[in-house]
């Protein structure tokens, strides 16, 4: 092997193995972002609900806010291919909101929520929905779709 191609296959070694080493850094802030935004969307949605006193208008935000939320669920399902277990995955954050609207609106063997628990309904929303991020699976680049669909619905 002559020198320079030895040296062509050390640079393209250190070049592959720099780009894994890169993407490893960066696809945990990704991640761990993807998930972040999800969890601010749920918890400005609470904080609305908190500082409006009106209960149809809490109602309001919070069904809105779950149908945001199943809507780009939808749009990432239909638009992007996906692996069973992402499919899976979408599947069990998908039932977790329809039981929250159902709750929300007394339906399907629910009791609807009082009035007077609709900040603390919102605030459980947002306890749930970081407490599945750990239970479901959803591969980075499906999350970070999420969060572009909600920022271009909302």
């Amino acid at each position: 092997m002559s020198p320079n191609t030895k040296k062509g296959t050390t640079m393209t070694t250190r070049l592959a193995f720099g780009l894994v080493v890169m993407m490893s850094v960066l696809v945990l802030p990704a991640h761990a972002g993807g998930k972040t935004e999800l969890q601010q969307y749920f918890s400005n949605a609470a904080d609305k609900v908190k500082a409006t006193e009106d209960p149809v208008a809490k109602r309001a935000i919070l069904n809105e806010s779950l149908q945001s939320m199943a809507k780009a669920l939808d749009i990432v399902e239909t638009s992007t291919p996906i692996s069973d277990a992402e499919a899976a995955g979408l599947q069990r954050f998908r039932n977790s909101l329809q039981e929250k609207q159902d709750e929300l609106a007394g339906r399907n063997g629910f009791a609807a929520v009082p009035d007077a628990q609709l900040n603390a309904f919102s605030q459980y929303v947002v306890q749930d929905m970081e407490q599945a991020d750990q239970m479901v699976t959803i591969s980075i680049v499906t999350l970070l779709l999420i969060v572009i669909i909600l920022i271009l619905i909302l």
